[in-house]
């Protein structure tokens, strides 16, 4: 079969715009797949040191996450286009399975007790989450209209938000409001954290579980053709080959928000792996992982990323008014040079509590990122290819990371001379430079909306409660 290529976008039905509840229903497993991230993202560094990981050898450990990235998600993305069920759709089928494994390794995971235990966990977390979350993005391509698009991903981009708040803060709020020890033995993790990502497996799974029961989704609009289109390209090698052969043929738009995408992306790595060995040794100047001020530390790390989590979620519902009034392309480019500016702030403070104001760019360029590059993206797509061509986006946001698991070790340690708050300065230009690059991305959407239809780019539809809230 022919590699994808960028054809005819719009879809020949016209989708009927959504209602709140509706669009909420959607996007609420996004809730758990945040507590999910969230917890992986701001622990999974302390959880390598304490089972006796080197500085320098943290980011190296964190290749496992991209590369079942690059295998995992154009995979899905693939397979969830070519699936149809008359009872479970085209996405529930993957939110459901990716979910339950993402749940059991999120018990799993605080149980470790060994580096390379830790490291493989990591890799079947993240690869169970990505087996959710890609048919997400999807699912917003599939049911809504053009106009609605920036709400949808802005809806998700508030769920992430509201699931970042308590996912990343679940340690610290254990160890401070329920007086859980946050003080492990050495080589084992602490019970604070243990309960959080117990929690966060709960939650995940009633999460997505609930968009699952609460959303349906339209067949293929030619159900024959899609049916006779699938057996005539039936196979391994066949799904293999449009796997990854559509890597050469992406849209224009497409490539360049990639070159976007990698920068804003190597961004965020650098601050998941490193703000924790930042803070504690630059601000709190101290290594031992066994100690109270350490755990500290990494506890008002959890803390700062559920505020930039946090902030993310009431930006979201504001990311479409602003880009009404100026452009897409304007919007995420101040969004991206404001984090930025955030991540380098980090170095000039000495108060750990001014570690929150940091967090305000951060926070910004957080909502961006995670919807404002969905919307440009959406409409450039065929609408019968969504799922692969989203999976296939996300490369470039593993690529990054396993770019940064190979270079940052050896820059943290051979060029920062083991001093980590300078490789989220490394990260803050890497953001900055990302918003500059992102005016030049072609937009075909990105027009000033007709007044009738900018109330459905908001999120406030007081006019439009569903009778039935089931899409």
């Amino acid at each position: 079969m022919a590699a994808p290529t960028a054809v005819a976008t719009s879809s020949t039905r016209e989708k009927p715009r959504l209602s709140f509840w509706q669009i909420w229903n959607m996007s609420f497993g996004f809730l758990g797949i945040q507590f999910g991230f969230a917890l992986q993202n701001s622990n999974m560094s302390r959880i390598f040191e304490t089972m006796g990981a080197k500085t320098d050898e943290i980011a190296f450990l964190w290749l496992a996450a991209p590369i079942t990235g690059l295998l995992v998600q154009p995979v899905i993305g693939y397979l969830s286009d070519r699936t149809w069920s008359p009872r479970w759709g085209r996405r529930r089928p993957y939110f459901f399975v990716g979910a339950l494994l993402a749940s059991l390794a999120l018990i799993v995971m605080p149980n470790v007790t060994a580096l390379w235990m830790a490291a493989g966990m990591l890799w079947i977390l993240d690869s169970s989450i990505n087996i959710s979350m890609e048919p997400f993005r999807a699912l917003v391509g599939d049911l809504l209209p053009s106009q609605q698009r920036t709400t949808g991903f802005g809806a998700q981009t508030f769920f992430i938000g509201v699931g970042a708040i308590v996912g990343s803060s679940l340690p610290w709020m254990f160890a401070n409001w329920f007086g859980v020890s946050n003080t492990p033995e050495p080589g084992h993790i602490s019970l604070s954290l243990k309960y959080a990502f117990y929690v966060g497996g709960l939650v995940f799974f009633l999460a997505v579980l609930w968009t699952i029961i609460r959303t349906k989704e339209y067949p293929p609009e030619n159900l024959a053709e899609f049916e006779a289109e699938k057996a005539r390209t039936a196979g391994f090698a066949n799904g293999l080959k449009e796997s990854f052969d559509g890597i050469f043929h992406m849209p224009k738009t497409m490539r360049q928000l990639a070159v976007v995408q990698f920068f804003s992306w190597f961004a965020l790595f650098s601050m998941w792996i490193y703000t924790t060995q930042a803070v504690t040794s630059h601000i709190f100047h101290t290594t031992d992982t066994a100690s109270a001020l350490y755990n500290k530390g990494g506890d008002w790390v959890g803390v700062c990323f559920s505020v930039y989590n946090g902030l993310s979620a009431v930006v979201a519902l504001l990311l479409p008014v602003v880009a009404r009034a100026t452009s897409r392309r304007f919007t995420h480019m101040l969004a991206l040079v404001m984090g930025g500016v955030g991540l380098i702030s980090i170095y000039f403070i000495q108060d750990y509590h001014y570690i929150l104001i940091s967090m305000v760019g951060v926070g910004i360029a957080w909502a961006s990122i995670l919807s404002v590059p969905y919307a440009m993206l959406a409409g450039a797509l065929p609408s019968n290819k969504m799922g692969y061509y989203m999976g296939v986006f996300n490369f470039f946001i593993v690529i990054p990371q396993g770019v940064a698991g190979l270079i940052l070790g050896p820059l943290t340690k051979h060029v920062f001379h083991d001093q980590p708050i300078f490789t989220l300065v490394l990260g803050g230009i890497s953001m900055i430079m990302a918003g500059l690059l992102t005016l030049r991305v072609h937009d075909a959407d990105d027009i000033r909306l007709p007044a009738e239809a900018e109330s459905a780019e908001t999120l406030s539809y007081d006019a439009l409660a569903p009778a039935n809230p089931q899409v």
